[in-house]
């Protein structure tokens, strides 16, 4: 784990034309050279998806989903969910496996969601750039190789112990010389039929072919079919006020409800403006919002199968009701159970304005730790999101897309986007989210210092079963203590611990100045474009 360290003052941002952030500076640089040429943010956050697809491959891949959403000045808004669905002929395994081959059984999205995000980008911002320049980049680092990041080291030691019940594994991911570049050659060639296929080549050309075989040879339910009938689904955000802003968030089946409910609750309380964010009265209510609405997630699933009930989960009254639940004082006791998960985000906003907030996933650390034949891809367990409930909302069925943690962000201030983010952390996303928002909106915090300030995560974690309220310890002694008075059961996570989630900000002021960064916790940085003096 990362050891205590005391954070150094943090600078005052400088504002740039345009910005992307990512976790991984090699993925900011390819977003960036893109920015630089002129392209807009959906081909800079495309450029950027794909080379963090190759220089973090424990968070994300070529074998895992994509959620997008995107708003510019205009009042044009969109979601796009890149999400993989349900095998057809699914295997008899209660429960559904969190690795192996039974665990890879929902289809991979996030290499369509690039032609579909492109086609947007054509029709609504005049892009002009293709899939094949844009994914140069990525190939050029999956061939001559790069160091690899503190994070896959950190992730790759921490599973040692399971990683030889993953064939193929090791020969592609283990860990060799610091010196020795982290070289890709199958993702490589993987990427050169994308970029002369185009992105439907993935799953119907002579490539979705050697990965339907690759599947069904390592025991993935998954079978050619599944992979054609793979398809981007472009929906409207979901929308939540806040104290000035629109809160923007994707529908189900992710969880951007819960986020838009916390904050549609702390809304509701007194504004926590000049109240200090290291404290227990600013965490206690946070957390608070958070059990509140995480009391109505259950029900959040595929819309294709179960109704479900977003007018009551974001109702006003319901949520007013819900604010006025939170004893300020006391701690709401919290048995319930958590979802695990990783992921990476990307974001991007360039010259215009225009705005992109996206997030890529394998699911858990390492995704299945299925090798799929020799494309190099390493494939999603995303399946192991549902359940085997013969009635709940989330039960395993074909087809099917499970319900999904990821939900990046987008807040509009009189119509156009202000701020875009998204983090890294499953159950930890909403919480991470509605932190960061409250810094950057009640308190005034620039992305830097929201970003730095310590965090909380509610539940399990991968060091402590125990559901309790984990905090950074330099939150301190004094609000570890008044949390405890409350009822908390806290425990302490390092400084700027791995497992407090990787976010990502950009802010937009009104004068189109743009300030952005990406956690401390991770190996990534915001990389802008200066303004013309």
């Amino acid at each position: 784990m990362i050891a205590n360290l005391s954070i150094a003052p943090v600078p005052a941002p400088r504002p740039s034309r345009a910005m992307v952030t990512t976790p991984h500076r090699l993925a900011s640089e390819a977003g960036r050279r893109v920015l630089a040429r002129g392209g807009n943010a959906i081909e800079a956050a495309v450029a950027a998806s794909a080379a963090l697809a190759v220089a973090y491959p424990h968070f994300c891949g070529l074998g895992g989903d994509g959620v997008w959403m995107l708003a510019d000045r205009t009042g044009h808004s969109v979601c796009l969910l890149g999400i993989g669905q349900a095998a057809q002929e699914l295997p008899d395994a209660d429960p559904i496996p969190t690795r192996g081959p039974l665990s890879a059984l929902t289809s991979a999205g996030l290499v369509d969601s690039w032609g579909a995000a492109l086609d947007w980008s054509r029709r609504s911002w005049g892009g002009s750039e293709g899939l094949d320049g844009l994914v140069a980049d990525a190939i050029e680092l999956a061939d001559g190789g790069f160091p690899m990041s503190d994070s896959q080291r950190f992730w790759i030691d921490f599973r040692a112990s399971e990683r030889s019940g993953w064939p193929r594994f090791d020969a592609l991911f283990s860990i060799g010389e610091a010196s020795s570049p982290f070289r890709q050659p199958g993702i490589a060639a993987t990427l050169r039929a994308v970029a002369l296929g185009g992105a439907r080549e993935f799953y119907e050309g002579e490539l979705g072919a050697r990965i339907a075989r690759g599947l069904e040879d390592a025991g993935s339910p998954l079978r050619a079919t599944d992979l054609a009938a793979t398809r981007t689904r472009e929906a409207p955000p979901l929308r939540m006020a806040y104290r000035g802003f629109e809160l923007l968030a994707p529908p189900p089946p992710t969880q951007g409800a819960t986020t838009l409910a916390i904050m549609g609750i702390l809304g509701r309380l007194p504004s926590l403006a000049g109240v200090d964010d290291r404290s227990a009265d600013f965490l206690h209510l946070v957390v608070e919002a958070v059990k509140q609405s995480f009391l109505d997630r259950g029900a959040i699933a595929d819309p294709d199968f179960a109704a479900v009930p977003l007018e009551r989960m974001l109702d006003p009254e319901r949520l007013g009701a819900k604010a006025a639940a939170i004893d300020a004082g006391r701690a709401l006791p919290w048995p319930h159970v958590v979802r695990t998960g990783d992921t990476a985000f990307i974001g991007v906003v360039d010259g215009e304005g225009r705005s992109v907030a996206l997030l890529q996933s394998l699911y858990y650390d390492w995704g299945s730790g299925v090798v799929v034949g020799d494309t190099g891809i390493l494939w999603q367990n995303r399946g192991a999101a549902f359940d085997r409930s013969a009635t709940g909302p989330n039960r395993l069925q074909p087809a099917k897309r499970p319900f999904y943690t990821l939900n990046p962000g987008i807040a509009l201030r009189a119509g156009a986007p202000a701020l875009v983010y998204g983090t890294q952390g499953a159950d930890g996303q909403p919480q991470t989210l509605a932190l960061l928002l409250a810094r950057l909106i009640d308190c005034g915090l620039d992305p830097k210092a929201a970003l730095t300030a310590p965090r909380f995560l509610l539940g399990r974690t991968f060091s402590d079963a125990r559901d309790a309220l984990k905090l950074e310890a330099s939150v301190g002694e004094t609000t570890f203590a008044d949390l405890r008075r409350r009822g908390h059961e806290v425990s302490a996570l390092d400084v700027l611990s791995p497992l407090a989630g990787q976010a990502g900000v950009i802010a937009v002021d009104d004068a189109g100045n743009v300030t952005g960064a990406h956690d401390p916790r991770s190996d990534g940085c915001a990389l802008g474009l200066a303004r013309e003096t």
